[in-house]
């Protein structure tokens, strides 16, 4: 009877000792099932920059770095684009951030752009009649000329013919037959210099001179010394650089943001440090089909001849200025097939993917149209890797749903009919 009760007693004391632990172990704990005195319970280890591969313990990850833990409470979010990233990772990748701001937008339009003639002061040489040039005085294209200047001498039956008429005419007491005569010799191209010429000396020239009409520079030459043209034959294209183009190429979606008087900045290598100021002189009127590119065209004063056609330019126009809008840095922009996205900075090391839907470009900021408010942190700079984190995290949490999901399916699921099992009649009969 003793050794009975003995007995009992010690079964007593370890049911109230057991009775007591329990009670101290889920007092100890909190709801989220980490310790109730602050220490954070780790479920399991991933690397830093290929967030894929896990480990149950601390190590290293294929790359060398150090595996960084997953505590139960980051895991347990609600939010499956929310990651959380260890302050010290952070540091060590470089993130940056920016404020949204919420301000005027210039419509700015940063392209470049080729130095170009002022077409307005090309002028075309033609002849009026057949013949020879004779005795060309400009050799190659670029070679200055000057008002005045004698540019080929040009020989043709034609004009032979008109000049001796005309010394005709100037024997005879027929006047209306003299005018005829003389407007023929002005209507070949003699100029008006050589008819008096012809009258005073009354000799015909074999080889009638060309002039040069204005100062400037052969910008196209087509012809050389005894080739024979017609009045068709572009002999040769001279150009003036007193005022000279800037002709630029502007993107088609900035195509409705460019109109002509809106000032401009011009910068160029062959002047380090200065800015020309100019204004938008004309916008084409059409795209070019290949480049889908609209050509705007820049006028500036040249008296130095500083600038000279075909230097490269980079080319700054200011549009109009937009209504408050929530505007961030380019850089801050993730672009996606179908949806961009900005990166959040919470706070504590926290960040989250954020779709954005996005307006304007003006030099390196770009409109938030929704997705932003003012005042939101946005990453700058290691946003790529954060996004691509959160989408690892987004698929696994999905996968979980999805394996949750049948899983609840396949319980409520009815027991297939079990087969009937067989008898002793059932099969193949035994011999006797």
């Amino acid at each position: 009877m003793k050794k009975l009760l003995s007995i009992s007693t010690a079964v007593a004391v370890v049911l109230a000792f057991g009775f007591w632990l329990g009670q101290w172990w889920s007092g100890d704990r909190n709801m989220n099932g980490s310790p109730a005195n602050g220490e954070r319970t780790v479920l399991y280890y991933k690397a830093p920059m290929d967030p894929s591969f896990r480990s149950d313990a601390p190590g290293k990850s294929p790359m060398g770095m150090d595996l960084v833990p997953v505590y139960a409470d980051e895991a347990g979010g609600s939010d499956p684009n929310l990651v959380s990233i260890d302050p010290t990772i952070v540091n060590n990748l470089g993130v940056r951030s920016a404020d949204a701001v919420k301000s005027v937008l210039s419509r700015r339009i940063e392209t470049v752009g080729y130095i170009g003639y002022d077409e307005d002061t090309i002028h075309h040489v033609h002849t009026r009649a057949d013949g020879w040039i004779e005795k060309l005085s400009i050799k190659a294209t670029g070679d200055p000329v000057h008002r005045g200047q004698i540019l080929f001498e040009f020989y043709s039956p034609t004009l032979v013919n008109a000049q001796e008429e005309y010394l005709a005419t100037l024997e005879s007491s027929n006047a209306p037959l003299r005018k005829a005569s003389r407007q023929r010799l002005a209507a070949f191209g003699v100029s008006e210099a050589e008819i008096k010429r012809l009258e005073s000396e009354r000799m015909v020239r074999q080889r009638v001179p060309v002039y040069a009409m204005n100062d400037g520079f052969v910008a196209h030459l087509g012809v050389r010394e005894g080739i024979y043209v017609t009045a068709a034959t572009d002999i040769m294209s001279i150009a003036e650089l007193d005022s000279v183009w800037v002709l630029v190429e502007v993107f088609e979606r900035q195509a409705a943001w460019v109109k002509a008087g809106q000032s401009a900045e011009v910068t160029l290598d062959y002047l380090p440090g200065e800015v020309l100021q100019g204004i938008v002189d004309y916008v084409y009127p059409e795209l070019d089909a290949k480049t889908r590119t609209l050509k705007v065209r820049l006028r500036f004063d040249n008296p130095a001849e500083a600038l000279r056609p075909n230097m490269f330019a980079r080319v700054t126009i200011f549009g109009t200025e937009t209504s408050p809008v929530v505007h961030v840095p380019q850089d801050a922009l993730i672009r996606g097939g179908a949806v961009n996205r900005v990166v959040l900075a919470i706070g504590d090391g926290q960040f989250r993917a954020q779709p954005v839907k996005i307006g304007i470009e003006a030099g390196d900021r770009v409109e938030i149209r929704s997705g932003l408010a003012e005042g939101d942190r946005v990453v700058t700079s290691g946003q790529f890797l954060i996004d691509s984190e959160s989408n690892i995290d987004s698929a696994l949490a999905r996968m979980g749903e999805s394996n949750e999901t049948e899983i609840d399916h396949s319980e409520h699921e009815m027991p297939a009919e079990s087969p009937p099992e067989p008898s002793d009649h059932d099969g193949m009969e035994m011999p006797q």
